[in-house]
């Protein structure tokens, strides 16, 4: 494929009596192509990017005197690409830069998790973080998506929301039913939100509210979930990181920032070099999981919890859960018998 996606490309350089391309440059061409197609197994077939890239290549071989289209001026030619294309994500940077877009990438919050969103520009697309935060109170076991009420989301995030109820009613609704409220929030979001990739961030949120355990602010999450617990993959993971990655360096990279990934997705990764960098220098980190459990135990820093014929192991998340749980319907139960007391009528004196 790859051969055969080069000598496309050799045969437009000749149509077009563009300058030679050596080897560096077309094998930059096909890197960007993977690029623009998502993973790194494939190639896009938006063969027309590909073309612009190249004559702007050309041109800035000219400029700089070449005879031959180098790696340098196909990079030369990308960059200045998305400068032109990049007004929105300048825009988005900015208002994270002055505080307009409030983010935290270090610290610890309860019930508050650093989501990954992707925003699709005409020429290419790009990632950013966002803040999800989740609270909770007495009531029927019912979790609102705050989006959804307001009508801003999409049918996949509320499939995604439909599911994380499901696994909740499945792992701590088996012996009591589940007395709780909860509220789930993109924070500072005024668009419409869809696809299922924040579903773990969610969970997390939650789990975090209810157990009391604080979420590291210095890490942030995307993933998809499925009812019995199972991370899935996601799209963008790449652009997900680098917007991340963009952030924590803008502020200040301090050896514990990094992002958590479904497992499926490291075989997609295709990050910048000064990314690879980073995490080989153990400045930025990616954690890659396929369950549930592996996702709060990197986020807390504390042990999920196995279940035992007596309940979840002692102090772990889910045990401080189950322990929330039981209480909130503890309290729920003795508002309902007072209520259900019958009332004494008052008599009046002659």
């Amino acid at each position: 494929v790859l051969t055969e996606y080069a000598r496309v490309i050799k045969k437009f350089i000749r149509d077009e009596n563009l300058k030679e391309f050596d080897k560096t440059a077309i094998a930059h061409l096909l890197e960007i192509a993977a690029i623009f197609a998502g993973q790194k197994e494939k190639l896009t077939t938006r063969f027309s990017k590909i073309a612009d890239l190249a004559r702007e290549a050309n041109f800035w071989a000219n400029d700089d005197g070449f005879d031959i289209v180098t790696a340098a001026h196909v990079e030369k030619g990308y960059n200045n690409a998305i400068n032109r294309h990049g007004m929105l994500e300048s825009k988005i940077s900015e208002m994270y830069d002055d505080g307009t877009y409030l983010l935290d990438t270090e610290g610890e919050r309860v019930g508050q998790i650093n989501g990954l969103a992707v925003y699709s520009a005409d020429f290419y697309s790009f990632g950013r973080p966002t803040r999800i935060t989740s609270t909770v109170s007495l009531g029927s076991g019912n979790i609102i998506n705050v989006e959804r009420e307001a009508g801003m989301s999409g049918r996949h995030y509320n499939k995604g929301v439909l599911i994380i109820s499901g696994y909740f009613k499945e792992t701590f609704g088996q012996d009591i039913p589940l007395a709780f409220n909860a509220n789930l929030v993109f924070e500072q979001s005024y668009g419409t939100v869809d696809g299922d990739s924040a579903s773990c961030a969610e969970i997390f949120a939650l789990l975090s509210t209810l157990s009391g355990l604080p979420i590291k602010q210095s890490l942030a999450v995307t993933g998809s979930l499925n009812q019995k617990g199972d991370v899935q993959p996601i799209g963008g993971v790449n652009e997900k990181i680098e917007g991340f990655f963009e952030l924590c360096k803008t502020k200040g990279l301090n050896g514990n920032q990094g992002v958590v990934i479904p497992i499926q997705n490291v075989k997609e990764l295709m990050l910048k070099e000064k990314i690879v960098n980073a995490v080989a220098e153990k400045k930025f980190h990616i954690y890659s999981i396929s369950r549930l459990e592996d996702g709060i135990e990197i986020l807390t820093g504390v042990k999920a919890g196995k279940k035992t014929v007596d309940g979840y192991e002692k102090d772990t998340v889910f045990d401080l859960v189950e322990r929330k749980l039981k209480d909130m319907y503890a309290k729920s139960r003795a508002i309902k018998d007072e209520d259900e007391k019958p009332k004494k009528k008052k008599t009046k004196a002659k």
